[in-house]
């Protein structure tokens, strides 16, 4: 079976597999696009037209390409407006590497209803494992795109029944072709019960990244994640309005002065262009320059990080050593 990824040392992209040393500088969690389900029903407002995507979507990567960023997952699951074709696109005319998802989102936000329905005729925890492999070994739809990771997300505070059989076939499918899984998780929640869910199905620890663990400043939450064996996203720099940047460089400097550098990949969770409109035009432009910027993390984060006394070497194991260890599914050692 052809895999995500493999002991030849290969990655898939969007435009085919790569060397996973060939990924450099690497931001693991930013969005191409996003369209929240049901978005295809506002006929009024649809979104900018392909070519408008394909021009904004550009100029965002040739910004990360300018700090020295090769690389960058986008863990866009199946069900919030995913488009691995326009990703295609984008990366050949680009140069840039693009690791596209296979995955379902959170109850609250995600396409329950499609998986709700079925259900109603039968397991789903089957279907949607027979999904994530298909798109991870033969390709995304029509395409022969395959995804390189597994998406999947709870809400706060709560892992709801949907979300269990979400976790439930991902770890099916990573078993199955040794892919890795990245999370979301809201206000620093359901971390713990997300690793242990996957774990406990198999998964090895090393292999799942716990999304967003920026959204709370506790420490300990932080620390026991990373003891057992997984990686931490601190992956939402820029997005004041959810979790001051403040907090997050604070617990990161936090991490790495005990030296857990070795767990920590860092991102922004930006998104350049949306269907439908989700945010207003008139409250997108009051939310400042640093959100769904990606290239904040460089501009704006390393110095501040430099200045708490965080070393530069910490920052290229983050950027650099990690996102390749992660993939090549290689345990990282603990400090």
């Amino acid at each position: 079976m052809n895999t995500a990824n493999t002991s030849s040392g290969l990655l898939n992209t969007v435009t085919g597999p790569i060397g996973i040393d060939e990924l450099g500088v690497t931001l693991m969690h930013e969005h191409v696009m996003i369209g929240y389900p049901g978005w295809e029903a506002d006929s009024l407002r649809p979104g900018p037209r392909r070519e408008e995507m394909l021009a904004v979507a550009t100029d965002r990567i040739q910004q990360m390409q300018s700090r020295g960023v090769q690389s960058m997952l986008d863990p866009c699951p199946n069900d919030l407006g995913r488009d691995v074709e326009f990703s295609a696109e984008l990366s050949a005319a680009t140069g840039f590497n693009i690791i596209c998802a296979t995955g379902l989102y959170k109850e609250e936000e995600g396409g329950k209803p499609y998986w709700h329905f079925r259900g109603q005729f039968g397991p789903v925890v089957d279907a949607m494992a027979e999904l994530f492999i298909h798109e991870l070994t033969v390709g995304i739809g029509a395409t022969d795109i395959k995804a390189g990771i597994i998406k999947v997300a709870s809400g706060k505070g709560v892992v709801t029944d949907y979300e269990r059989d979400i976790l439930q076939a991902a770890a099916l499918a990573s078993n199955a072709t040794g892919a890795p899984i990245t999370t979301h998780t809201d206000s620093g929640t359901m971390g713990d019960e997300q690793q242990r869910l996957l774990v406990a199905a198999g998964v090895p620890a090393h292999k799942i990244i716990i999304g967003h663990s920026c959204g709370t400043a506790d420490h300990d939450y932080h620390v026991n994640l990373l003891e057992k064996g997984s990686y931490l996203g601190f992956d939402r720099f820029g997005i004041d309005v959810v979790y001051p940047d403040a907090e997050r460089v604070r617990s990161l400097a936090a991490l790495l002065n005990k030296q857990w550098q070795q767990q920590i990949v860092v991102s922004h969770d930006s998104v350049w262009c949306w269907r439908g409109e989700p945010i207003p035009a008139a409250v997108s432009a009051g939310m400042g320059e640093t959100i769904f910027n990606p290239t904040h993390f460089h501009d704006h984060i390393i110095p501040q990080l430099l200045a708490a006394g965080v070393s530069q070497s910490q920052i290229d194991t983050m950027l650099v050593d990690n996102p390749r260890r992660f993939f090549a599914g290689t345990a990282p050692v603990a400090p």
